[in-house]
């Protein structure tokens, strides 16, 4: 029986030792519990009321006992269960209504373009710092409500504030805090200044609301700011590394960027930035035959689930085809807040950069994240056809 190293930076979640896991049986132990390879068993325990979000034993799985990083990541969304996790959630819903993001897609669009404008004539880029970074940030301080001229230092704080969902972390606390110092000093500016002088944004909405203490508002609006942009920025340079590795469908999306919102999803299934979604046992819970003691932890892996040939007969990589839905924004009571925003805003872009970046190749490997954990490009060097001026 395999039991996989789940914190090794060199154990990679997508290789074709899972897959060979996947096809003897439908879990497997792990150093941080039992992962779970394949879409049903997944799609089961991911909505299966008998565990919690498994993500708040986190920080003392590695060794962080007591601190600013642990106590705060015991009052987010992502570790709170039960009627404060509802009460906390039914306030911010209204702000990531579908409608509302809908809205913004033109503006979505303009912040791509004044991007691409930058680097389409040198036909060159450094796909993370010169867009997939300031796209996330600036459309995270667009939601908010905070100035977009302000996205560097917003960016740099969610970059390092990033480092608490790496396998890494045990090393990372002074850098982790040292931001959220800096993040939560400035989030608690901004509710000042809207308690003074309300605008039509998300801060003011939740102000207003008067259902949240200032402290769970401050520790809410740290975790959308950079839980928002981290995953959107790492999700953007995997869809690219796919795409690319298909230079058909990049071509394809260009000529037909209605597929924008579909090519999404099938990067989302394929390579998805979350590669795994952590669950708690409440009580001692039998499964298809494990027994998993109260406090048991399972691991869902969420390609090794998207790629099940069980659930897809033919996983191969396809922006036209329809899957079943993929679990990279989790599922459940904590399935992601902010998906639509995310869906949204890389629906857009996506196919703009397939029209802008014609005949698109990788310039050299780039630098990426263990593919463990949460996962991305740390930079990505991306050469194509130039624009001509």
């Amino acid at each position: 029986m395999h039991r996989f190293d789940l914190g090794d930076p060199a154990f990679d979640v997508t290789s074709e030792e899972v897959h060979a896991a996947r096809e003897q049986d439908w879990y497997v132990e792990t150093t941080w519990g039992w992962a779970v390879l394949r879409y049903a068993e997944v799609s089961a325990l991911l909505r299966d009321r008998r565990f919690r979000q498994g993500n708040a034993r986190w920080p003392a799985q590695n060794g962080i006992h007591s601190g600013l990083f642990s106590d705060w990541w015991q009052e987010t969304l992502l570790s709170l269960e039960g009627d404060d996790h509802a009460r906390i959630r039914k306030l911010m819903v209204p702000a990531f209504k579908n409608r509302v993001i809908a809205e913004m897609r033109p503006t979505f669009q303009g912040i791509a373009h004044e991007l691409i404008d930058a680097f389409a004539p040198r036909g060159q880029v450094e796909f993370v710092h010169e867009f997939a970074e300031p796209y996330a940030a600036r459309i995270i301080c667009l939601l908010l409500g905070l100035p977009q001229d302000h996205w560097p230092q917003v960016a740099r704080w969610a970059d390092d504030l990033g480092a608490s969902f790496g396998i890494d972390v045990g090393n990372q606390v002074p850098k982790i805090e040292a931001a959220l110092t800096g993040l939560t000093r400035y989030v608690e500016e901004a509710v000042a200044e809207r308690r003074a002088t309300p605008r039509d944004d998300l801060v003011t909405t939740l102000v207003q609301a008067e259902q949240l203490t200032d402290h769970e508002l401050s520790v809410a609006l740290v975790f959308l700011a950079f839980a928002g942009m981290e995953t959107t920025r790492n999700q953007l340079g995997l869809a690219l590394q796919t795409l690319l590795q298909h230079p058909d469908q990049w071509a394809l999306l260009a000529e037909r960027p209605e597929l924008g919102a579909n090519a999404v999803e099938e990067v989302m299934r394929v390579n998805p930035t979350v590669t795994w979604v952590t669950r708690e046992a409440l009580e001692d819970v039998e499964f298809q035959g494990l027994h998993i003691p109260k406090g048991g932890i399972v691991q869902m892996l969420s390609h090794a689930a998207g790629t099940d040939p069980r659930a897809v007969p033919d996983p191969s990589f396809d922006i036209t085809q329809q899957r079943p839905p993929h679990h990279g924004f989790g599922a459940g009571i904590h399935h992601c807040l902010g998906h639509f925003v995310a869906r949204t805003d890389m629906s857009v872009a996506l196919p703009l950069l397939a029209q802008r970046m014609p005949d698109a190749v990788p310039e050299g490997p780039g630098q990426w994240l263990p593919v463990s954990g949460n996962t991305g490009a740390l930079s990505f060097p991306i050469r194509f056809r130039a624009e001509e001026t």
